[in-house]
């Protein structure tokens, strides 16, 4: 059996603009389009109808209602709104076809044993249309266009059986057939016949209306007996996540901004999640006000002719592994925009994440419990914020002779398993007490002195004979004997050169004879201990 469901979203560009201001759902709104002064009514919802507005009254006439809310038309919020809706639908069937802005249609052929009947289908569609801010009415029917015309016609959630579809749709006012451009000429022809619905449009008499109307007036008798049938025409849009606000005032402070930043972050993890996938990198533009009159905390001097100059100031988060989580990336994004504020009034925020899979892991019986990656994540963000940022992280040896030579780069615990190491069996042919005599190597460490220790060093024949540390008043004395010198050098070709000659030398102390390592810079000639072994 053949089944596809239609998500539709009346009022679609006040339903954008709800998504991100939620708190205006229960009054009335009407969307303005157009340049001022001559803006006129867009969108509106049903409450602003009850109120009186319909859509192409001036700016000056919808102003004369009382407790009407206005907001301009948003292009990127739309278009994030659009991409919500696909999200949605490709939650649930891998074949969705993009019939419009506002309406989007899924094959549910196969997809019972995974999510249940279809009834419960529909409800759980819904469901997840209003969790990503959309509040859609979703139809289920045995072909698309009866599909999409139960959608446009009834509120909710309606389910057609199958042979059932001209008596579900009769009572349909015959508006709803031509919602997605027909020749209005027709509507009005069918008018004047005293047609009103679909049950009456059903009943006219094939040849007749062949005659009259030729093969359109059969197609749209057709759609009203729900029996037209047609392929579903799949898409597969690009994997993109992102949303934006533009704002009527611009924001100056950052507490405003994340209450802002909240929204989208609760948006796009709701739109990642329906997809089961995580990020791992987040990218934050903001469209800045850099006038004359509202150019704030920069402190540059305003340029004639360039008061409604713009410019974008972006920030982009790494993160380690892969997560899922708004409080967390808010977090983050605070404590960057903390340590790297914008400097200018903000009009426009978009924020944009990179989809990847979510992280698999699973805990060993025999392994030590590491820090959650968002605990530890944040941790390392407000280090950050009071060290810096270059100074946290893990350390990265440098492919270079120089000693110590390293960079700094972002801790990315690794998750994986470690296997127990396996005592080595003893063979045949070992003879007793050779296992015991390869344990019983001895080892000798240094201890690196961090910073190395300043010292004076008197020189007989070239080599050290004394030396005298007044850091340390226990390095001080006849060196005992001294071996090398050991000369390394290179980073010759660079700003940043280096050559230094390496000695082990053994001093007397208290304790018994000690050997240290003693460098030599060649360029600044200065000694230096940098350790002593064990």
């Amino acid at each position: 059996m053949t089944a596809f469901a239609c998500i539709f979203v009346p009022d679609f560009p006040v339903e954008a603009l709800l998504r991100t201001e939620p708190d205006l759902r229960a009054q009335a709104l009407a969307v303005l389009e157009g340049k001022a002064p001559l803006q006129t009514a867009f969108a509106l919802n049903e409450k602003a109808r009850r109120a009186g507005v319909s859509t192409g009254m001036t700016k000056l006439q919808v102003e004369a209602c009382s407790d009407l809310v206005l907001r301009p038309r948003s292009l990127l919020q739309e278009a994030a709104a659009h991409a919500a809706l696909l999200d949605c639908a490709q939650s649930f069937s891998p074949r969705v076809e993009d019939v419009s802005c506002d309406t989007v249609l899924l094959d549910l052929v196969g997809m019972e044993p995974l999510f249940g009947p279809l009834p419960k289908i529909a409800r759980d569609v819904a469901r997840r249309a209003s969790a990503l801010g959309l509040e859609a009415n979703v139809a289920v029917a045995s072909n698309p266009d009866t599909a999409v015309l139960a959608a446009l016609g009834f509120s909710g959630v309606i389910v057609i059986p199958e042979g059932k579809e001209a008596e579900q749709l009769g009572n349909l006012p015959l508006e709803v057939l031509f919602t997605e451009g027909h020749d209005q000429q027709t509507l009005e022809v069918l008018e004047r016949w005293g047609i009103r619905n679909f049950h009456a449009l059903a009943a006219l008499p094939e040849i007749a209306l062949s005659e009259r109307l030729g093969q359109e007036g059969i197609r749209l008798q057709q759609l009203a007996r729900g029996r037209n049938s047609r392929s579903l025409v799949p898409v597969e849009p690009p994997l993109v996540f992102e949303e934006a606000i533009e704002l009527e005032f611009p924001l100056v402070l950052l507490e405003p901004l994340a209450f802002l930043l909240a929204r989208l972050l609760d948006q796009l993890c709701a739109r990642l999640s329906a997809r089961v996938l995580a990020t791992q990198k987040l990218h934050l533009a903001l469209t800045l006000a850099c006038g004359a009159s509202d150019h704030v905390g920069t402190g540059a001097p305003a340029r004639p002719g360039r008061a409604q100059a713009r410019q974008i100031f972006h920030r982009t988060l790494h993160l380690p592994v892969p997560l899922l989580d708004a409080k967390v990336f808010l977090k983050l994004l605070q404590l960057d925009l903390n340590a790297h504020p914008p400097g200018a009034p903000i009009v426009k925020i978009q924020l944009s994440v990179e989809p990847v899979r979510p992280r698999a892991a699973q805990s060993g019986l025999f392994l030590p419990p590491s820090p959650e990656p968002e605990k530890l994540e944040l941790t390392l963000a407000r280090i950050a914020g009071i060290v810096g940022e270059n100074k946290v992280g893990s350390l990265q040896l440098l492919d270079t002779h120089r000693p110590e030579a390293f960079r700094m780069r972002r801790f990315a615990p690794q998750l994986e398993e470690q296997a127990a190491r396996k005592p080595k069996k003893a063979s045949r042919n070992d003879k007793p007490g050779e296992s015991q005599k390869e344990n019983e190597v001895t080892v000798t460490a240094m201890r690196i002195f961090r910073p190395p220790l300043c010292a004076t060093i008197t020189l007989k024949e070239g080599r050290p004979a004394h030396i005298a540390c007044l850091k340390r008043k226990e390095i001080c004395g006849e060196i005992l004997w001294a071996a090398g010198p050991w000369r390394t050098s290179g980073d010759w070709w660079e700003q940043e050169g280096w050559a230094r000659d390496e000695w082990d030398i053994a001093l007397q102390e208290a304790s018994g004879i000690t050997l240290y390592r003693l460098v030599r810079d060649l360029l600044s000639g200065q000694w230096r201990v940098e350790g002593n072994y064990d």
